[in-house]
């Protein structure tokens, strides 16, 4: 039975189904992997780098069709849809052309003489499990970087968007990517498992929930294979001060709900010193409340669905929970009144700890803001999170706000903007949201043999 399946979550409508691989497909595409990282791994890094860049390329010249897989599929505005294809892009290019030098033999200078070099290999076949979120984009920070670093790719995608997955393939594959050397994979989970203890597979990356991330780790770390995780978070947003406080709740808004709000570094939790508090709660209701669901094909839209039934019934349960437990709701708390997998904007004060929505994340248009008495306390209840991904410092007074960035426990943090990525930035958190590095130059570094050549 397959599990792969595009359903338009603005309708519910089950729109093209996809045959699950059985064990043998399995196990010829691995061979096929492992074939193929012999000539590839070979292949000179300017001739791959050629090929990245006419990936990027075909990625910008097929824009509004790669677009329209993932409004589609997941539900995702057509406009933000836009934007990730031209990050996935973005991305790919970056890797095509800084990769031959991040990639170059590093000399060193040995205190006892001779020489030293430092050779930056590729180990072969990877596995990546990605999620629904960001189709292209998460396949895009982890393939580009490894095939420019001469590793092979099996990829396995979510399952809810095989239409974005195969869209992909056939990107890497006419900018000529070998077909060998990425590879899509309609796998189950048990299946991940048996690959990630086969000897040809040298290391497993993954984006999405915790579960997810602890399933594979384990899997990895039995047979002794490296892993990138980047998993949950709850980001804090917080407010210190400001001169135009519209200005700042527009950047919580966008933080919050970019997405539908359905992002690890979506701005989950807003902390607000208590002299601003009330004119922050009343604005950020009334740019929430004015969101406009619909349609996330067109432009008016400006709240899509989630991407799936069973989302939305758990974010209202979340929401319903903080509730009954005295949380108050300044907009929203509930379903969208029409068709698909529509939550309303929502916006939660009064969470205390023993709300599900204190701990939580909280994946979907819902905002948890808190009062704080000052700037210590904003940081106290900003590390108190078992999550430790992205933040964001609102401030006037940039040297403030840089210091208060130091002391946050996460792996990125940004000044007067939610937290996002680019390209040449690295990406990735601390505690339950995972370990590694993505992007940037970090994101290559990930799965390579660092090998010493010494001459005394």
């Amino acid at each position: 039975m397959s599990t792969y399946a595009s359903v338009n979550p603005a309708t519910g409508e089950t729109v093209k189904e996809f045959t699950t691989m059985t064990d043998e497909q399995i196990e010829a595409a691995m061979a096929a992997s492992n074939q193929a990282y012999a000539s590839w791994s070979m292949t000179p890094i300017e001739d791959r780098a050629a090929i990245m860049t006419r990936a990027a390329d075909l990625m910008g010249e097929r824009a509004s069709e790669l677009a329209s897989i993932i409004t589609l599929e997941m539900g995702k505005l057509h406009g933000e849809a836009e934007g990730e294809v031209q990050l996935a892009s973005d991305i790919l290019r970056y890797y095509a052309t800084e990769a031959p030098a991040i990639l170059a033999d590093e000399t060193l200078q040995p205190a006892s003489g001779g020489s030293a070099v430092v050779v930056s290999e590729p180990i072969g076949p990877l596995v990546g499990v990605m999620p629904w979120n960001f189709p292209y984009y998460q396949i895009a920070r982890f393939a580009g970087p490894n095939l420019m670093a001469g590793n092979t790719i099996l990829l396995k995608h979510a399952s809810s968007c095989p239409q974005a997955a195969l869209a992909f393939d056939q990107v890497m594959h006419d900018a000529g990517v070998p077909r060998d050397a990425y590879i899509n994979i309609f796998a189950s989970n048990d299946q991940i498992q048996d690959m990630l203890a086969d000897p040809r597979v040298r290391g497993a990356s993954v984006t999405g929930s915790e579960g997810a991330g602890s399933a594979v780790a384990t899997g990895a770390s039995e047979h002794l294979k490296p892993v990138v995780l980047e998993l949950g978070g709850s980001d804090p947003f917080i407010v210190l001060d400001a001169k135009d406080m519209d200005a700042t709740v527009a950047v919580a808004v966008a933080g919050r709900v970019t997405n539908a709000g359905q992002s690890c570094i979506a701005s989950k939790r807003l902390i607000v010193l208590e002299d601003l508090y009330e004119d922050f709660v009343e604005k950020f209701t009334e740019q929430m409340a004015a969101l406009v669901p619909g349609d996330p094909a067109k432009e008016d839209t400006t709240l899509a669905p989630l991407s799936s039934e069973d989302a939305a019934v758990k974010l209202v349960e979340q929401v319903e929970d903080a509730v009954s437990k005295g949380a108050k709701v300044t907009t929203g708390g509930g379903r969208v009144d029409r068709v698909g997998a529509f939550v309303e904007a929502t916006v939660l004060t009064g969470v205390t700890r023993e709300m599900r929505a204190f701990s939580e994340e909280l994946f979907g248009p819902v905002a948890v803001i808190y009062r704080v008495s000052d700037e210590e306390e904003a940081l106290a209840l900003a590390n108190e999170s078992s999550f430790g991904l992205g933040g964001t410092v609102m401030s006037d007074d940039i040297s403030r706000a840089q210091e208060l960035a130091r002391r946050i426990n996460t792996g990125m943090v940004w000044i007067n903007q939610a937290t996002w990525t680019e390209p040449d930035l690295p990406f990735g958190g601390t505690k339950r949201s995972g370990v590694g590095r993505e992007l940037g130059e970090p994101g290559i570094q990930q799965f390579l043999n660092k090998k010493l050549v010494r001459t005394p």
